[in-house]
């Protein structure tokens, strides 16, 4: 079987259609971040095709659709629930509060305006419908499946073009540059630019001088600095192998890692296959588990105690993780000083 459809069902957990079909009219929550213009959080579903807006940070949350037709996939941009998506991922919000999501299926990143019930969504880069590996200016550009997304405080984006196996750099203008990897071929390779070698990266995460990589199929979280190019393994063995054990740097194992945040100190992974949630000291690169126990379940707890199944998306904001579990389509709340874990949504 060709490997690129391999690693599609390995993230798929029966709703991502391997190498391009269709996606699921059940709900996903797939992409999470913190907006501070609008101080809320939003969320992608990747089932339903909509944007949503998370109502509260604390207690039990409700979601508001701001973009999007639900249950109906297409590429039309538009006003509202005019708009369509197709294969929703990540989601990052800019200095403005605008939004920035990236979708799987449709090859590009959309930007939403105005935020709120008339929220307005337009292409910002790549061909819609189209994939490719090219560098160029907004619609100059192609990617090929574009999965996770994080934005730096002057609204540089960065993107986990996964088929790719590259990681990808749009400046505010829309202009798109290869940050790290080559185009189409996968490994292991630490280097510098085009020398490193990724395997289906899943997710990004940024604090304004490094680049975080969930490098999903390496079973690895890779550190890339945005001023050289250079790229070195963090955490998780050099050789791609899956596992769970805690330890240091290279000596430490995951299992499809597929989502990052960072507090500027600790990374936290989404362990997807682990059905946890781990730590990693980016001076040390010192792997911790914070929550989860690598068993799949439900339940809220502290630390080992709780249980997760299929972590996918992160976001850190004030000293907690908002995390979306797959199993029911959770949110779920963790605090990072105690590993206490509560149920948002």
């Amino acid at each position: 079987m060709n490997k690129k459809i391999i690693l599609l069902s390995v993230l798929s957990v029966f709703m991502y259609a391997c190498g391009g079909g269709n996606t699921s009219s059940s709900q996903y929550l797939t992409g999470i971040t913190y907006d501070s213009t609008s101080g809320k959080l939003i969320v992608v579903d990747y089932g339903l095709n909509i944007i949503q807006l998370v109502s509260a940070l604390t207690g039990t949350a409700t979601l508001t659709t701001l973009a999007g037709s639900s249950g109906n996939s297409g590429s039309s941009n538009g006003t509202g629930t005019s708009a369509s998506f197709y294969g929703l991922h990540g989601v990052v919000a800019d200095t403005s509060g605008n939004l920035f999501v990236s979708e799987v299926f449709n090859n590009g990143i959309r930007k939403i305006t105005t935020p709120t019930s008339t929220a307005t969504v337009t292409t910002f880069v790549g061909v819609l419908g189209t994939a490719g590996s090219a560098d160029g200016t907004t619609t100059d550009a192609y990617f090929f499946y574009p999965r996770g997304i994080t934005i730096d405080s002057s609204n540089n984006i960065y993107v986990a073009d996964s088929v790719n196996h590259t990681i990808r750099k749009i400046t505010s203008a829309g202009v798109v540059t290869t940050l790290a990897g080559y185009a189409g071929t996968s490994g292991t390779t630490n280097g510098t630019s085009s020398a490193a070698r990724f395997n289906f990266p899943n997710s990004v995460v940024t604090d304004g001088v490094n680049v975080f990589v969930a490098d999903s199929q390496n079973n690895s979280i890779r550190q890339i600095v945005i001023s050289t190019g250079v790229v070195t393994t963090l955490a998780g063995n050099t050789s791609g192998t899956s596992g769970y054990l805690n330890a240091t740097g290279t000596s430490a194992y995951f299992y499809i890692p597929v989502g990052i945040a960072t507090d500027g100190t600790n990374l936290f992974v989404a362990d997807y296959y682990n059905h946890s949630i781990r730590q990693v000291a980016i001076a040390t690169g010192v792997v911790t588990t914070l929550a989860g126990n690598g068993t799949s379940g439900y339940v809220d707890a502290v630390g080992s105690s709780a249980y997760f199944s299929y972590p996918l998306g992160i976001t850190y904001y004030s000293g907690n993780l908002y995390v979306t579990d797959q199993s029911g389509a959770k949110i779920r709340i963790i605090s990072t000083t105690t590993g206490s874990t509560t149920t948002l949504y």
